[in-house]
């Protein structure tokens, strides 16, 4: 198959039509397939995230049979699961309701597409869409379906439905619930409850002669691990900040034949959740086609594509697709427009645009940055081995971590860039453990580690170790021949390291006042580089939730950035800014990288060396 890469264009729609579909279109006439048909066939307005899921799985219909794709699609899984929805009643009604054709492609995906040893390829999923919009009487049916239907024959098995709380966790059990009462009321699934003496109690419900429960479990009481889950679903999910319990679950899942463990939630106001990380990591998984790393994770996420559509109704159906009922269009669209109207004169429009349009954003007012800025300056590869550097330093005085920030200026055919490396030194003492640390600043420290984006401090009582932070920029220069051109760092935080610098190297230091009047230009320099597209970063995730975090603040004489609590960190942000203090300056006249007279002292040995070799080394 061609190789199809839209990470850049971003464009499905192009792609979708330059490839021939015409034999899975008489093929495939399942409701899932004619779903992703008519998305990209424009019969039905989506966003971008739900043309991809649909192309998705056009491609996967023709890619069948090959050796690194050891998966097949099989509508006839699919049936059952819809037959068996068709008489499951709505908790409000008491009689079933029959499902829209975005929600058999729920189903169709989740339980068509089978391993090779026919259970489910999904064995994880994301399914994303606003407010209010029946996904928890969905996930009721599957999960009904799943531990009656799927469990027969089978003993000792664990399902599990859980949320962030006993309240919300109870109201997707309540509905699971209801459900099967009204369900085992009838023959044949009478009979069977008989059989396998199903009992409801408050927080499970057990099948007695094979011993299979299905226990209502909340992420506040967090008691996963002697568990092993057959299906799992986890309601409002992107509420939770640490992935520590999502993990029990998964890891307790390993040994399960058919196992699936589904995530249901809208968008929330902290987008530095695991819930969000995954939704990019999909989306780029779905963009790099070719790719199959992802081929077990689902993507599933009915959302708008841009903040501007928060005043444009004809697209709210991209995350409400319930405005395609003919008898609720009317007055979902009429409850979404008081929202907006409501939320927009009490200054809490986020909150809409959150739950309503689905769409994550930054809560604050007075957020330093955009998330879609923050995202849209990552890039996957950068060399900077022999750049000139401005380096910036930000240090611990107590629980916060210490980071150093590279600000390297270069130059590509669209003009002049700046591009932004940091490392953190993560202390635990005052957390008492690295474990305890990631929990209380919801990083995984250990793991951004091993990715070289942290070091976990070497001080046995967890307190940072400035000859450990020496050590590491010294190395960090040295092997990437940087060209330290401004260490800029905290006039407060003359200590230790700095003296090392003093005395140890021949870094051009500078203290910068945490003023606003010092740091109004560098502070709106660096915010205008996000904005303007200027800035380039790697998916740092440490980096990311400092400028997630950073807030501005702003007196009479200027701005600096500062945070909302003292849990959040955004040193990573401090030591850019102190770097950019002269950075900004780099492509002028007067910016000290192009001062002559400065010259010599920015040389490294290698440089003075290949100066007194050189031809015309009478000039520098």
């Amino acid at each position: 198959m061609n190789k199809i890469d839209m990470t850049q264009s971003h464009d499905v729609i192009g792609e979708y039509r330059k490839n021939n579909f015409d034999a899975e279109r008489r093929k495939y006439t399942d409701e899932g397939t004619k779903y992703a048909f008519d998305v990209l066939d424009g019969k039905i307005v989506t966003g971008y995230l739900i043309k991809l899921a649909a192309f998705r799985h056009l491609r996967d219909l023709q890619r069948q049979g090959q050796a690194d794709f050891p998966y097949e699609y099989s509508p006839s899984h699919a049936s059952k699961l819809l037959k068996f929805a068709s008489i499951c009643p709505n908790v409000d009604t008491e009689e079933p309701t029959k499902l829209m054709h975005w929600q058999e492609f729920i189903f169709s995906m989740l339980f068509g597409w089978r391993n090779k040893e026919g259970g489910k390829r999904f064995t994880r999923a994301i399914v994303s869409v606003a407010r209010g919009q029946g996904k928890t009487y969905l996930m009721a049916i599957l999960m009904c379906y799943s531990y009656l239907i799927e469990s027969i024959g089978l003993f000792n098995q664990d399902y599990l439905v859980a949320s962030i709380n006993f309240k919300q966790t109870n109201k997707l059990y309540g509905y699971i619930k209801s459900m099967l009462r009204k369900i085992t009321a009838k023959e044949p699934f009478k009979s069977l409850a008989e059989e396998t003496e199903l009992s409801t109690q408050s927080d499970q419900t057990v099948q007695k002669k094979t011993n299979n429960v299905l226990r209502a479990i909340s992420f506040e009481s967090g008691q996963f691990d002697s568990y092993h889950f057959t299906t799992a679903i986890v309601d409002e999910i992107g509420e939770i900040k640490s992935r520590e319990k999502v993990s029990k679950i998964i890891s307790g899942q390993v040994k399960i034949k058919n196992k699936q463990f589904i995530q249901i939630s809208t968008s929330y106001p902290d987008p530095s959740v695991p819930f969000h990380d995954d939704q990019k990591m999909l989306q780029q998984a779905m963009e790099q086609d070719w790719n199959r790393e992802a081929d077990s994770y689902l993507g599933l996420i009915w959302a708008q594509d841009d903040l501007d559509e928060t005043f444009k109704e004809e697209t709210w159906v991209k995350s409400n697709p319930l405005l395609y009922l003919p008898d609720q269009h009317d007055v979902l669209l009429s409850g979404l427009r008081d929202k907006r109207d409501s939320d927009m004169l009490s200054g809490t429009i986020s909150d809409f645009q959150n739950k309503n349009l689905n769409l994550w954003l930054q809560e604050a007012a007075n957020s330093f940055l955009k998330l879609s800025d923050i995202e849209s300056a990552v890039i996957d590869k950068f060399d900077y081995d022999g750049m000139d550097a401005y380096l910036g330093f930000d240090y611990s005085m107590s629980s916060d971590n210490t980071a150093l920030a590279f600000v390297i200026p270069y130059a590509d055919k669209t003009g002049r860039k700046w591009h932004v490396i940091q490392h953190s030194f993560i202390p635990w003492q005052r957390a008492g453990s690295i474990e305890a640390k990631e929990k209380q600043d919801g990083i995984a420290y250990r793991e951004l580690a091993k990715k070289g984006y942290c070091t976990i401090t070497a001080h046995e009582q967890g307190l940072i170790s400035t000859e450990q932070v020496f050590n590491w920029l010294v190395d960090f220069v040295s092997e990437h021949r940087l060209k330290v051109v401004f260490f800029g760092y905290d006039a407060m935080g003359v200590n230790e390291f700095i003296k090392r610098l003093e005395y140890n190297t021949s870094y051009p230091l500078q203290a910068v006042r945490q003023r606003t009047g010092e740091l109004k230009d560098p502070t709106k320099f660096l915010q205008k580089l996000f904005v303007e597209g200027s800035l380039t970063r790697f998916d740092d995730k440490i980096m990311e939730k400092a400028l997630i975090n950073a807030q501005l603040y702003e007196d009479k004489v200027g701005i600096q950035v500062d945070k909302a609590k003292a849990t959040l960190k955004i040193d990573v942000v401090d030591a850019i800014i102190d770097a950019m203090y002269q950075a900004m300056y780099h492509f002028e006249d007067f910016g000290i990288a192009n001062d002559k007279s400065n010259q010599v002292d920015l040389m490294t040995e290698q440089d003075v060396l290949d100066w007194f070799n050189s031809e015309d080394s009478d000039t520098i």
